[in-house]
């Protein structure tokens, strides 16, 4: 399905629902299958959530979880210590190619039963579970904060718990964060002092409803439009929290260098254009513990037309796609000026944007989000438009209450 995009606003007033986020979404599913008294409210209506709940229902045989790198991850820690549990793990061929040995590794530590079907170091795996009395294991800290969150949630129920010791510079904190709060949460110890993180063991937990946060990542595209629109223009969006656990709600802070103003109501989120910028203005992020916004960041600056330099993007290369490679290559095909490294990307000024330009989206649907704005600028097309449906179904129905026309 590929979708013309278009529009003619340029002052927007509008509210929008969202959906559960898909990151707090798995890890609540996660810890709902292990402590089944756990109940879930605003689950997330998202492709990978779903994915989720069919594989943790599989007791032997394959579990299929298509592009689902958070079910790969989590999965891969819920079977290794699930005895009894004899499962092949697989997924799309772009998950066939993402890399999942410091997991399995770190698993192979506390003596899980895991092998590899295919190549060395990747999916499908082989996954007969066990009975884990281990506790200690260490992996690196530059990794996925996916990898941590996996062992952090499966800890409680290891007879001994976890001391899980982090090697070097640690990234996307804010994950292993809301990780540790959800099990708090739920009544599991836990503390994070310095490189260690420890979680004690819990056998069993009273009756508990998760309450799900809409996903922060999923605002980012209407800050993104927020932006691109006229002063006096705004935005509501539900339901989000002022003290929210999510690493990306680091867009409140990011978005005032590009005009955009944010104010809590109760559950509910108001972005307001305030001011236009200008166009000397550098914007300069270091995206390390919020990863999943590069893409739209990286959109936006080139949308108003101005230089941005964003760095600690080392992960993008692993996700649905190599993420910094793709921006580079359709933001080009726009007329932008961008060059990336392995971790970080830089975008000159542009004045002209080129119209009905096709973008490719990778079987990514971030891809497909963060390009989605520049319609408030020129007519552009969107490629397998229908990849939103990971994260976000509703995407293309709540672009179209803003205005945005979309033609299929």
């Amino acid at each position: 399905m590929n979708l013309l995009l278009s529009s003619n606003q340029h002052n927007i007033h509008q509210h929008i629902t969202i959906t559960g986020s898909k990151s707090e979404s798995n890890r609540a599913l996660l810890l709902q299958a292990l402590y089944p008294t756990i109940s879930i409210e605003n689950l997330s209506n998202s492709d990978d959530s779903q994915v989720m709940q069919k594989g943790l229902q599989v007791h032997n045989g394959t579990v299929d979880i298509h592009h689902a790198g958070t079910a790969m991850r989590f999965l891969t820690a819920f079977f290794a210590t699930q005895e009894g549990r004899d499962v092949v793990l697989t997924g799309s061929q772009r998950m066939t190619e993402r890399p999942i040995k410091i997991l399995v590794d770190a698993l192979g530590q506390l003596g899980a039963d895991i092998t590899y079907e295919k190549n060395e170091g990747y999916p499908p795996l082989k996954i007969k579970g066990k009975k884990i009395t281990k506790h200690q294991v260490s992996l690196a800290a530059n990794v996925s904060s996916q990898y941590i969150s996996a062992l952090l949630l499966v800890a409680p129920t290891l007879e001994n718990g976890l001391e899980l010791t982090l090697e070097g510079k640690i990234t996307s904190v804010p994950y292993i964060k809301m990780t540790l709060a959800l099990l708090e949460e739920i009544g599991v110890s836990t503390s994070f002092n310095g490189n260690v993180i420890s979680v004690n063991p819990l056998a069993k937990i009273s009756e508990k409803t998760l309450v799900v946060e809409s996903d922060w990542s999923s605002a980012s595209y209407f800050y993104s439009i927020a932006s691109l629109v006229e002063v006096g223009s705004e935005i509501s969006i539900a339901s989000y929290k002022a003290t929210s656990l999510q690493g990306d709600s680091v867009l409140q802070e990011i978005y005032k260098q590009f005009g955009v103003e944010t104010s809590f109501n109760k559950n509910v989120v108001k972005l307001k254009k305030v001011k236009e910028i200008p166009q000397e203005t550098v914007i300069n992020i270091d995206l390390a513990n919020a990863p999943d916004i590069a893409q739209t960041i990286a959109v936006s600056c080139f949308g108003l037309g101005l230089k941005c330099e964003l760095s600690g993007l080392h992960t993008l290369k692993i996700k649905e796609t190599d993420r910094l490679e793709a921006l580079k290559t359709e933001l080009t095909k726009l007329g932008a000026n961008i060059s990336v490294t392995d971790k970080e990307l830089f975008l000159e000024p542009s004045e002209i944007i080129k119209e009905k330009i096709a973008i490719d989206t990778y079987i990514d649907h971030r891809m497909a989000m963060a390009f989605a704005p520049l319609a408030l600028r020129v007519p552009i097309v969107i490629n397998d438009a229908e990849v939103v449906s990971k994260s976000y179904p509703d995407f293309w129905k709540d672009m179209e209450s803003l205005k945005i026309k979309v033609q299929g």
